[in-house]
């Protein structure tokens, strides 16, 4: 039996491709939000038998790329079968010269699948390190366990500094709590967010589903410090988070962190707190491990547009600190 190849611009296509197990960007939904942005999505779609792979990609002046943005974690192609993903790749020159793909995550094999997959199928291939990702692998601890093996700095400063905030723990989305994030964002260190809309759709949508813990720390009854996380299949979801740069003497921000992490781990009783991507220093002394997140460049040589970029992708790879010693 052959294998059928299409392309569709709208995300509905993906629907029954986000099965159990998927992560908050391999759900239809959260393409469903990308969608409603200034984005023209298309949907690679290969198919055979009754078994399905996508490539969820989007238009771009240099070409196609990952249909994602700003607050991904992680994309990747929804299904694994290495037949049409091959397929998909070789079909995919006669619709680009150039593809790219972000945040790629190695751990679960999707990096490699994907390199091994658009070179068998002809394309030029480049890999590099775009991101890290910290996590923290709680390997049965309770949080007490964990928070003994933390840096004696964080333990002495929620000791002095829990009693000067108050927590509360949200799983549902509340009207309230949602404007003292925005609040304790608008007055934070952090610039305006881009496509704030979305993030708040996404927690409406997580708050339904009960994956919501929304945190809000208070000093005399006026919001400090906010986090926004998720808890699913395992795993806890670190999305957002801010303090009001004022009350920075107050250490809102660890005494929340350290409560949020109470009950994912001791409550949610998740296997993986996921931190997101970003080089962020302070990232180390909350997690453990730190896994890279890739990007590939593709190129079709046998088209002339790709070979400016071509060029110079071979002359970085060529360079004198590029090569082995």
């Amino acid at each position: 039996m052959g294998i059928a190849v299409s392309y569709h611009d709208t995300v509905t296509k993906l629907q029954g491709l986000d099965g159990t197990g998927a992560g908050p960007f391999d759900r239809l939904a959260w393409f469903e939000l990308l969608e409603t942005g200034d984005i023209r999505p298309l949907i690679a779609l290969a198919e055979r038998g009754g078994e399905q792979l996508a490539l969820p990609l989007q238009h771009q002046p240099a070409g196609l790329a990952s249909l994602a943005n700003w607050f991904s974690f992680t994309w990747r192609p929804l299904g694994q079968n290495t037949d049409l993903l091959t397929a998909l790749a070789r079909d995919l020159r006669s619709r680009t010269h150039r593809i790219d793909m972000a945040p790629l995550p190695a751990e679960d094999g999707s990096t490699a699948a994907l390199e091994r997959a658009f070179r068998e199928a002809g394309w030029w291939v480049w890999r590099t390190q775009c991101d890290e990702n910290h996590v923290l692998p709680v390997a049965g601890r309770s949080f007490a366990d964990y928070w003994a093996q933390r840096p004696g700095k964080m333990r002495t400063t929620l000791k002095r500094k829990a009693k000067k905030v108050d927590v509360d723990i949200l799983d549902r989305f509340d009207e309230t709590a949602w404007r003292d994030y925005q609040s304790v964002y608008a007055e934070s260190w952090k610039p305006a967010e881009e496509r704030a809309d979305i993030l708040e759709q996404f927690a409406r949508a997580e708050g339904a589903a009960g994956r919501l813990r929304l945190g809000i720390a208070r000093a005399d009854g006026v919001p400090v410090a906010a986090q926004f996380w998720t808890v699913e299949n395992g795993t806890a979801y670190i999305h957002k988070l801010a303090h009001v740069e004022a009350a920075k003497p107050l250490s809102a921000g660890t005494t929340l962190s350290a409560a949020l992490f109470e009950q994912v781990i001791d409550t949610d009783k998740v296997d993986l707190v996921d931190f997101g991507t970003g080089t962020d220093a302070y990232k180390r002394d909350w997690m453990e491990a730190n896994r890279p997140r890739y990007r590939l460049t593709c190129l079709d040589w046998r088209q002339p547009r790709a070979w400016p970029a071509a060029a110079k992708a071979w002359a970085r790879h060529l360079a004198p600190h590029n090569r082995p010693s």
